[in-house]
This record gives C-alpha cells, structure tokens and sequence, in this order.
C-alpha cells in the first residue's frame, strides 16, 4: 500500500560523527556535539545517535558510551542512543552494563543501536577483539546473550552471569544494518531496524522490502518500525550547500585511497581532485544525499519518504563549519515543521 505520510508525520533525529575538524582537537568536537545536541532538542529532534569508529583521525566518538552519557548529561529530554555500537567488538555483558548504567542515570531516554560491521579496518578490528575468532557471522548469537543480561527470562538454562546495572532494564534495542543481514535479523526478533542509506543508497529499498516482508510481531512490536539514515547538507542556497558538501566527499575520497584525516574545509570544486573512477565510487556511497537549499532539500526529502515509506529519518550532516551545520539542522527543522 503506498505511502501517504508527509515530513511533518514523521519523526526526525540526529546522526552525529562528532567530527575533529582540520586545525581542531576532540575536545572541541565535543564542545560541538553538546551545542548541537542542545539546540537539537530545542528544535525537536527525537532522538540523538553518536557511531562507533575506530582509527579514524576524522572522528571522534570511538568512546561511544561515554560520549552519549555526555550528551544525556548536558541535555534533559532528547533520547540519546548508539548508532551505533559495533557489538563484534565487545563482550555483550560490558555493553549491558554500559548502557545499563546509561539507563540508570537517565531513565526512559536511552537507545542501543547495534550493528555487526567493525566499525574500522581488519587490523584495528583484530587490536579491538580479544577473541579474534569472533566475527561478524556470531551477531545473532551475541544479540540474543546481550538480551538475556536485561531479561534473563528469556535465557535458555542456568543464569551464572548477571548484569548489574542492567538487568530489568528497558532499554530499546535497535538492529542497524546497511545490507538485508540485519534487516532479516530484525524482521526475525520483531525488532526496530535502521537502515544506513546515507552510505549505502543502493541497497535501501531492498533491505526495508526483506524488514517488512519477514517482520514478525513481537513483545516490542507490533508492526515493523524502520527508520532510515541519510546525509542532509543544507544551505540557504544550492550553490553553498554543494560547496558545504565537498567537506564529506573529501572525507570518502580519502577512505578510498587510504589517506585518513580529520574532516576538511570545504573547496569550491571536487573536480581535478578526484578521477572519474574515484567520482564514480562516490556517487554510488552518497548518491543518496539531499543538498541544497530549503526548496530542493524539501522536495527531494518528499521524494525520499515516498521511496522508502520510512517511520522515521535519522539526518547525518557532516559539515566543516560548525555554525554552518548547525544552520542546516535549523533549515531542516523549517522544513519538517512547515
């Protein structure tokens, strides 16, 4: 059945990388994830997710659960959640206590999003895992033993090992995904699933068709819940927002020919700084994106939700200047709220 929802039905949400800008420090990439945070809150936002990365001098929230206790703490009513925690890199008990404690230090407003991928390169994953056996394929399992610390009644035999905090807890699980492994996962546990269109355009519709097709009703769920992430660069007219976006396209031009750094200011032209293959390779991770100014950024968001049908849009905006992405936001919110 198509689709009649419009932007203002939806809820919209945050995505934050917590960039480290060239000629700045992490510290001051924390200053501004809490200045966004706080005036995301004040426009409305509904939630606010920060991603696990590892090795990536461009960002800065490899930490992922202190940062998001940093962001609860200087705000007092947006959820603050993972977007997410790469659970193959970690114990799922350390992650139950984490967020556990998250919980318990600001009931009702946490969020544990999970994904599979690593979050890094093979080495810094074989650095991160002390099981260097455990991989990507075990997700299932480790997703269920996570569940059993917060509700071990669902555990199968003797429970030798608890969470404390943690156990009793109702902290949203949330299954993230950029191809139709967890889509099919979550269709399977009946739970929320997020999908990562901001950096795999190409496979959204097809993960969100296996989410519904095989969703089934659950405890947390009645019906599948499916909230979709894209890049948002917006300005107050195209020409800005596209020079915004070169900031983010160095940023993927660099993870190609592996040469890391922190987020770049923006140019006035890619071209002659990339090859037509390098360009091509571009354009299939963030042909997804939406830049312009609020008149294409609003018609192309329209489009975007009627492809999708999303329950909910999780907005990335990786812009070099800080007043800038906070201008973006603001746009976004004139958008969403008119």
């Amino acid at each position: 059945m198509p689709s009649h929802k419009t932007l203002e039905d939806i809820p919209f949400s945050v995505l934050d990388l917590a960039p480290i800008l060239a000629g700045g420090t992490p510290s001051e990439s924390f200053q501004n994830t809490v200045d966004l945070a706080q005036h995301a809150e004040k426009w409305g936002y509904n939630r606010y997710w920060l991603a696990e990365h590892h090795n990536m001098p461009a960002i800065a929230s490899s930490a992922t659960s202190v940062v998001i206790g940093h962001v609860a703490a200087n705000t007092s009513k947006i959820r603050v959640g993972s977007g997410g925690i790469m659970l193959p890199n970690h114990a799922p008990l350390v992650i139950a206590e984490q967020f556990g404690t998250l919980e318990s230090m600001f009931p009702g407003r946490i969020d544990l999003g999970l994904g599979r991928a690593p979050g890094t390169d093979q080495t810094t994953s074989y650095a991160l895992r002390k099981n260097h056996k455990q991989n990507a394929q075990d997700f299932p399992e480790q997703l269920a033993e996570l569940r059993t610390y917060f509700d071990p009644s669902i555990a199968e035999g003797k429970i030798r090992v608890r969470a404390f905090p943690g156990e009793g807890l109702d902290i949203p699980i949330w299954l993230l995904g950029s191809s139709g492994f967890s889509a099919e996962l979550a269709a399977k546990e009946g739970l929320p699933f997020a999908f990562a269109s901001h950096f795999s355009p190409n496979n959204t519709l097809a993960a969100l068709q296996v989410y519904r097709r095989f969703f089934e009703p659950s405890e947390v769920l009645e019906k599948p819940y499916a909230m979709v992430g894209v890049n948002v660069i917006a300005a107050d007219t195209d020409e800005e927002a596209q020079r915004l976006a070169t900031s983010l396209q160095q940023q993927f031009l660099n993870l190609i020919r592996n040469q890391l750094g922190p987020l770049q200011p923006p140019v006035e032209s890619m071209e002659g700084r990339w090859t037509e293959y390098e360009k091509a390779v571009l354009e299939k991770q963030l042909g997804g994106s939406i830049i312009g100014s609020p008149e294409t950024v609003r018609e192309k968001l329209n489009r975007f939700l009627k492809e999708t049908e999303a329950d909910e849009m999780i907005v990335a905006s990786q812009i070099y200047d800080h007043t800038a992405r906070l201008r973006s936001y603001e746009i976004l919110t004139g958008i969403i709220k008119s």
